[in-house]
């Protein structure tokens, strides 16, 4: 667009020289020709227009935006169309409480009030995009500062409506996923009705009050404690179990002992306990004894 109002100024500047006296109208012609190249170059430029991979491009004539956009690739169009182009890739924007995250400085993370009045700090990451079809819409309605006036805002006021129906330990821990949820909803909802589609809300970080804090490890101990004495008394219990069943045993093998030997049986026993003595290498001398008792001496 430059070059072709700059052809056409350099024509005008040759038909002026063209009508002004000598010595000026003798460089008449030169300037007009130059001007014919450089206008001729200037419509060539303006015609044919780039758009690079992953945007969109919004034509824009004498004010009026057309309904549809150019995608990626090279176009011919009219040398007096503006192009305006939007990104269609997955952008990220994060608020968070450090200053190195983010695109604005310092701390920006966002504070809310829970059900029961503390007030808890939330960092938060949107993963969205353009959505091509609404570029133009986005152009005509928004402008290119999108971002300041419908991501940032819309996620802010989203998170502090949807935190107020959670108590602070349970946005920290049982009702933190159904809490992204139903953020994710709200800002996917009014995303859509701006020209922009939401492909991730990612809550990376929820900060309880020290006071809440230190109440959460404190029950997390006890509860810790807790296990830990129910497992020694579990164990407690298998041991007594164990020496139940051994004592029974005991007890009932006496019983058997007691009520189920014979003499003869007890004979046979004896009989058999002196053959393995004296099949033993380290027998030496067997001495019989009297009566139903023998006596054994061995050398070992």
């Amino acid at each position: 667009m430059v070059i072709l109002i700059l052809g056409v100024i350099v024509l005008v500047v040759g038909a002026v020289l063209k009508r002004s006296p000598e010595p000026g109208n003798k460089f008449a012609g030169t300037v007009t020709i130059v001007g014919a190249v450089v206008l001729v170059l200037g419509l060539l430029s303006s015609a044919f227009k780039v758009i690079e991979p992953g945007k969109v491009g919004v034509q824009t004539l004498f004010g009026k935006v057309e309904d549809q956009p150019l995608e990626s690739g090279l176009h011919v169009i009219n040398p007096l169309v503006e192009i305006t182009t939007f990104s269609i890739q997955t952008e990220n924007y994060t608020m968070s409480a450090k200053s190195s995250e983010g695109p604005v400085e310092g701390d920006d993370a966002i504070r809310v009030l829970s059900s029961d009045g503390l007030e808890v700090t939330i960092d938060l990451s949107v993963l969205y995009k353009v959505n091509p079809a609404k570029a133009p819409y986005i152009l005509q309605n928004i402008g290119n500062d999108y971002v300041d006036k419908i991501v940032r805002p819309v996620t802010r006021t989203a998170i502090r409506d949807n935190a107020v129906s959670y108590a602070a330990v349970d946005l920290y821990s049982t009702k933190r996923e159904e809490f992204q949820g139903r953020i994710n909803k709200t800002i996917s909802d009014n995303f859509a009705k701006n020209g922009l589609e939401v492909q991730q809300i990612l809550v990376r970080n929820i900060t309880l009050p020290a006071t809440v804090r230190a109440s959460i490890e404190s029950k997390i101990q006890a509860e810790q404690e807790s296990q830990k004495m129910q497992f020694v008394l579990a164990k407690a219990r298998q041991e007594a179990d164990v020496k139940r069943v051994e004592a029974q045993g005991i007890a009932d093998y006496q019983k058997i002992l007691s009520t189920g030997l014979s003499d003869k049986q007890l004979q046979y026993e004896y009989i058999r306990a002196q053959k393995e003595i004296a099949l033993s290498p380290n027998t030496k001398i067997i001495i019989m004894g009297g009566g139903k008792n023998p006596i054994m001496l061995t050398d070992k």
